[in-house]
């Protein structure tokens, strides 16, 4: 009877440890816009993978390799920071493209649990995401998906670094970006 009480206390006490004890969740954001313009009106504004200048926080966009796999773009936000980007995949046909962060500059330094930590321009890490245009008749749905996890890969996460302000970050840009497409494709 001792071992089995033992045991079970052994495994209670690893099952609490575990259950406290956990990184960052990946995070998910979603954001969809209904164009009043044609897919391939639409399509033609982003499909150069190169050319961000719909998105309202870049300044600049420098890139390297067309709309080919592995293709590279960097991000000059207006606030100076950087972000470079990497494609993925690129589908013409399915007017459809996803990239991937592969480095970004720091907004700030912070001291955070007595060591120096660098926040990121977003405030993400291991970032992905992909954009669809989809042809509804007359009109167009513009979908953009993006998963990510918060910048603080470590437990308890500064305020600058925790999942609601990756989240509102990642959200802020996709839903101005897609405004701004919009705005754009109306004209």
């Amino acid at each position: 009877m001792k071992k089995i009480m033992l045991g079970l206390s052994a495994a209670l006490f690893l099952f609490s440890a575990t259950a406290s004890a956990h990184g960052p969740v990946r995070q998910k954001a979603e954001e969809q816009i209904t164009i009043n313009a044609p897919a391939q009106k639409v399509w033609d504004i982003i499909k150069n993978y190169g050319d961000m200048s719909w998105l309202p926080a870049v300044f600049n966009t420098t890139s390297e390799g067309g709309n080919t796999k592995g293709a590279t773009r960097v991000l000059t936000l207006k606030d100076g920071g950087t972000i470079t980007e990497e494609l993925k995949k690129y589908d013409d046909a399915k007017m459809s493209y996803a990239y991937k962060i592969t480095d970004m500059s720091t907004a700030k330094t912070i001291n955070h649990a007595g060591v120096d930590e660098k926040v990121p321009v977003l405030p993400v890490d291991n970032y992905s995401a992909s954009i669809e245009v989809e042809a509804k008749g007359d009109t167009s749905v513009v979908n953009w998906t993006a998963g990510y996890y918060r910048a603080y890969t470590n437990n308890n996460p500064p305020a600058e670094m925790n999942e609601e302000t990756a989240n509102a970050a990642v959200t802020s840009i996709l839903k101005t970006g897609l405004i701004s497409l919009k705005t754009l494709a109306e004209k």
